[in-house]
């Protein structure tokens, strides 16, 4: 286990406790929700309600293995012997990623055959990313990682060129009241999922040791609170508002 300072420690710590309570709060938010939506808008918020509750439970996984990892004096933080399951956080993004991007498809509610065609595309897309990612992670060789994470690359910019490119002409055709609110959804998945390759690279350009460790737990952990709670609101916000225009 790389050596940690208490400071490094208690960051990560807080951080993976303000996740759990932040995608806690936002899973009971978006399922009370549902009341304030229109019917064919309530799979995306109940599918946002999945992706927090999802984290929340593995946010609490990683936590407590998190604590089970160290002992923390005033001092000096040092390695109990059971090693930290970082897996958890890779389950989770299994499971959640491809459900993101269903919820953005939903929300636009297109045509039945688009809507499974670009949603199956797209989350498949998701999931061979999260399953290139995961030999990258646990690697301690430099140039292991950046195999891994060249070919998971490719897939996320499927993602990119799909949603920036693909999405454009199903955008243009939502209600003009909501248009530009689905074009900011878009963007905001792009942007938030950016954060995740650059985090991964850190190891790999001369970061290493407890600094290491806490720039990838704590930047991935802002990613998540973005990318899942946040963006899981903004969907709600879309379907309250595509519900009140009958759109």
């Amino acid at each position: 286990m790389e050596m940690l300072t208490v400071g490094q420690y208690n960051l990560i710590y807080n951080a993976f406790s303000f996740a759990i309570a932040v995608m806690g709060a936002a899973t009971v938010f978006l399922f009370l929700g549902r009341s304030q939506v229109a019917h064919q808008y309530k799979t995306a918020v109940t599918i946002s309600g999945l992706v927090t509750l999802i984290a929340f439970y593995h946010y609490w996984r990683i936590f407590d293995s998190w604590e089970s990892a160290y002992t923390v004096t005033e001092s000096a933080v040092k390695s109990t012997g059971i090693v930290f399951n970082d897996a958890y956080r890779y389950v989770d993004w299994l499971l959640t990623v491809p459900l993101l991007l269903l919820e953005l498809i939903l929300v636009m509610r297109l045509s039945r055959e688009e809507t499974i065609n670009r949603g199956t595309n797209l989350a498949t897309l998701a999931a061979v990313m999260v399953l290139l990612g995961y030999p990258g992670e646990i690697s301690s060789d430099v140039g292991t990682r950046w195999q891994w994470w060249a070919l998971s690359m490719i897939p996320f910019v499927a993602i990119v060129f799909k949603l920036v490119v693909g999405l454009s002409k199903s955008i243009n055709a939502q209600p003009e009241s909501v248009r530009e609110l689905v074009s900011n959804a878009r963007w905001i998945t792009l942007l938030t999922w950016c954060f995740y390759p650059i985090v991964f690279t850190f190891p790999m350009l001369g970061v290493s040791g407890g600094t290491a460790t806490t720039i990838v737990q704590v930047g991935y952990t802002v990613a998540d609170i973005l990318a899942k709670a946040a963006f899981g609101i903004y969907i709600w916000a879309i379907a309250v508002r595509k519900s009140e225009a009958n759109a």
